[in-house]
Formats: C-alpha cells, sequence, structure tokens
C-alpha cells in the first residue's frame, strides 16, 4: 500500500490507505496513481475512518471527502487494487464494494487494468 502524509488538527500523520494497493513509485502507473490521488484531495481537508495502526504505527485508513470514500474511487478509477490480503479487515459492505469496483475497473480496461501490470505485492517482493 502506498503512503501519505495528511495533515490535520496540524500534526503530521502517516497513512496507509486501507483496503487497497496501488503501484509502487518506479512502476507502470504508479505515477498516475498518484497523480489521481491528489486529484481528489491535494489541498483538501479530508477525513479518515481508522481504527487500526500497522507494525509501524502508522494509521490504516478509509479517506473521506465530503462523505465519498476516496480509497474506493482509487479502485473505481483502475489506479489500485482491491487488497484482498486484507480484506478481512474491511467491513462486509466494503468488501463488497471494491470487489466490485475492481471487476468493473478491469472489464473496461481503466488505468493500469489497460496494459499488462504487476500486482505491487509481487513487484515489492521481487524487488526487496
Amino acid at each position: 500500500m502506498k503512503i501519505w502524509l495528511l495533515y490535520f488538527l496540524y500534526l503530521r500523520h502517516k497513512i496507509r490507505l486501507g483496503g487497497i494497493d496501488a503501484p509502487e513509485k518506479k512502476q507502470a502507473f504508479g505515477k498516475q496513481s498518484t497523480k489521481n490521488l491528489a486529484r481528489y484531495v491535494a489541498g483538501k481537508n479530508v477525513q479518515v475512518e481508522y481504527n487500526k495502526r500497522d507494525r509501524y504505527k502508522r494509521i490504516i485508513g478509509k479517506l473521506l471527502l465530503d462523505g465519498q470514500d476516496i480509497n474506493l474511487q482509487q479502485v473505481k478509477d483502475g489506479y489500485a487494487w482491491h487488497y484482498k490480503y486484507y480484506q478481512k479487515d474491511q467491513s462486509a459492505v466494503d468488501r463488497g464494494l471494491y470487489a466490485e469496483a475492481e471487476n468493473r475497473a478491469r472489464a473496461e480496461k481503466l488505468g493500469l487494468w489497460s496494459a499488462p501490470a504487476i500486482p505491487p505485492w509481487e513487484y515489492r517482493r521481487k524487488n526487496k
């Protein structure tokens, strides 16, 4: 998963976007994924819904902008995978929405689905 730095309450927090995994910067579509996310949240106040931190103390959360799930939007736009390895941490409703969004983006060949792509978890494993 990508790590994004967000500022709220004038404190800096590291956020891992829960339920998704986006291409790494050096991967195909990595920069486009970052730009797509920035298009939604750059310079805006977002809410982070979370109840868990990872072993590095980063918040694992869902970004909400005016009630819109931005993590889900990344999947819908074809710039992130639904990260099924951690889907047990999602609500049943979110699991269904994220899986459906990935299937639709894949079928419509949106974003990273427009070309063969290596999932980021495989890319990271090969490039340790």
